[in-house]
């Protein structure tokens, strides 16, 4: 009996959604680094086994501090997908449960009972709080199941993909059982250069940039790939430049070795920056963009 659907990780910023997706699905897909809010949009991994097809669909964390068009789109990107799919996973972080993760909780539709996902299990401190804590959550009737794991050892995954096949429909693959997402290498490379941003930039900076892919061309194993980094301002350009460009080569090395091993090829990467003083308010510019308005 064949089973197939889409599952939803939903959860505030920096529980570790995309760490979880990556993890389940064997390969980098979804970006990460320690700055919250990282994910912006919302992408698709597939697992498939034997009879089972998980297709999972990483979301932004749920923006309620930030108000810009972007962050209007990212929230409209979670709730678009909490009404599309065929099981929801709830994302906290082990012993930690506060007004934000309440807040996402309480956008997810009363008719759906979402499984919560505790991460970071195995980084709880003191350990014999961990039990009451599951307890404690495991009183809230909105949660059908709790499943704790650790996205970044791999542990529990076998229960939570059980826990979530019990409860996908019958039915056909959406996709052929060797593939792992629908997006394409083109979008995926931005996501990687964009990922370099958040790591390598200070606190601040990452979130007033965007990455625009110029030309993806594919010749024989060689990928040649421009791109132009979107700043706010001349100061923020001079700082992604860096002293003598240092801070742009790192960047491009960085995001070059990961989209190489995305493709399992040469990758050719020349990277520019500019400056378009508003990006993340203008509605249009975001819509070139490739943003989800």
């Amino acid at each position: 009996m064949m089973r197939c659907g889409t599952v939803a990780l939903v959860g505030r910023p920096n529980v570790g959604k995309s760490t979880l997706l990556n993890h389940l699905i064997g390969q980098k897909l979804s970006i990460t680094s320690r700055k919250p809010q990282t994910t912006r949009h919302r992408i698709r991994g597939i697992l498939t086994r034997e009879e089972i097809q998980y297709v999972f669909v990483d979301t932004p964390g749920y923006q309620v501090r930030h108000t810009s068009a972007l962050n209007r789109a990212m929230n409209r990107s979670v709730m678009d997908t909490l009404q599309e799919v065929d099981v929801v996973l709830m994302v906290a972080e082990a012993l930690h449960w506060g007004a934000d993760d309440q807040r996402v909780l309480d956008r997810i539709p009363l008719s759906v009972r979402p499984l919560l996902v505790v991460n970071k299990s195995d980084r709880a401190r003191p350990r014999h709080r961990l039990l009451p804590f599951l307890q404690e959550r495991g009183q809230d009737p909105r949660f059908d199941a709790i499943i704790p794991v650790s996205a970044q050892h791999d542990r529990h995954f076998d229960s939570l993909l059980d826990e979530i096949a019990k409860r996908l429909p019958e039915g056909a693959f959406m996709y052929d059982a060797d593939d792992i997402t629908d997006s394409n290498e083109r979008f995926l490379a931005a996501e990687f250069i964009r990922e370099q941003l958040f790591r390598l930039l200070g606190e601040e900076l990452p979130y007033a940039t965007t990455v625009l892919i110029d030309q993806y061309a594919t010749e024989g194993a060689l990928r040649r790939i421009h791109a132009t980094i979107v700043v706010n301002n001349d100061n923020q350009k001079a700082i992604v430049i860096g002293q003598g460009g240092e801070k742009l080569k790192t960047i491009g090395t960085l995001a070059r070795a990961n989209i190489e091993g995305l493709v399992q090829g040469k990758v050719h990467l020349e990277l520019w920056v500019k400056v378009k003083g508003g990006w993340a308010d203008d509605e249009r510019a975001l819509k070139q963009m490739g943003y989800d308005l």
